[in-house]
């Protein structure tokens, strides 16, 4: 099995090692939990990410003997450096690239909290959809399912388009707007606002996207999966970043460890940030 590259968390991962320096030599994992719909790392410097589990991913999941070798080695990531376990983002493995990109978002957390100062971009709360002006005429595609954005959508009768990997989870009156293949690629290359789920980072589908989609269109990267690190992003299409920080690491932990979801972790441990890129393309 071929190890994974993406252009884009190899440059992110670089600039976030290039910030931290020495620092990064001494960060080290206190907790490590794969949860059913997250992956979570809680590091000694007291940050904490997340990431999506991507389960669909794995079907070796389904036997214990034979999972062996796509999951992290269990009972060894306590203590484990940081820098380590980054080296997993090039793994062929789906869920070590999750657990390697939630102390990712760990990291780039850290340095925003530390330089709340980024050049070019404003910082706000909520939700990142709140940010975008969209009015019915917008050339509107969708990467990945959101259920309260379709909603919003259709409310506004704007035809945007659907990419999904999983189809089968839409419901009917989401499917008229699924496409697929060349159909995609048009949309995206005639888009002008494109809103994304971040497990394009850690599919490896980013770099493809940022490519088809014009510079002048507005990419909203959003999701817990999405780090915080604009500067990574400057050269893209991505002009809102939507991610989340976390404020309370260890109640994080036992909610991950319970089958947590963004409805348990929001207030009781984590709040959503936007950042912006200013002037955000006012995209018609």
């Amino acid at each position: 099995m071929e190890d994974f590259y993406s252009e884009q968390l190899a440059r992110t991962h670089q600039m976030i090692a290039e910030n931290l320096g020495d620092e990064m030599n001494g960060i080290v994992i206190e907790r490590a939990v794969l949860g059913v719909f997250f992956c979570s790392v809680w590091l000694s410097n007291g940050a904490s990410g997340l990431c999506a589990t991507p389960m669909t991913a794995i079907p070796e999941a389904i036997c214990c003997p034979s999972s062996a070798k796509a999951f992290p080695t269990p009972g060894k990531q306590r203590g484990r450096k940081i820098k380590d376990l980054l080296d997993d983002l090039y793994s062929p493995h789906p869920l070590r690239r999750a657990l390697a990109l939630a102390g990712l978002n760990a990291l780039a957390d850290h340095i925003r909290l530390r330089e709340p100062q980024n050049d070019g971009w404003r910082v706000e709360s909520g939700d990142a959809y709140d940010v975008l002006t969209i009015r019915p005429e917008s050339k509107v595609v969708l990467v990945g399912a959101f259920p309260p954005y379709m909603k919003k959508l259709r409310a506004l009768s704007v035809p945007f388009a659907l990419m999904e990997l999983n189809p089968s989870i839409l419901k009917p009156e989401e499917l008229p707007f699924h496409v697929s293949g060349a159909e995609a690629e048009a949309k995206l290359r005639a888009a002008d606002i494109a809103i994304v789920t971040g497990t394009v980072l850690l599919n490896g589908s980013f770099d493809n996207l940022a490519k088809l989609l014009p510079m002048t269109a507005c990419m909203a990267l959003i999701g817990p999966t999405v780090p915080l690190f604009p500067k990574a992003f400057e050269g893209t299409p991505v002009k809102v970043l939507g991610g989340i920080s976390v404020h309370n690491g260890r109640d994080l932990m036992d909610l991950v460890a319970e089958a947590g979801s963004g409805y348990h972790f929001f207030k009781e441990a984590v709040e959503r940030v936007v950042l912006v890129k200013t002037p955000i393309s006012d995209a018609r």
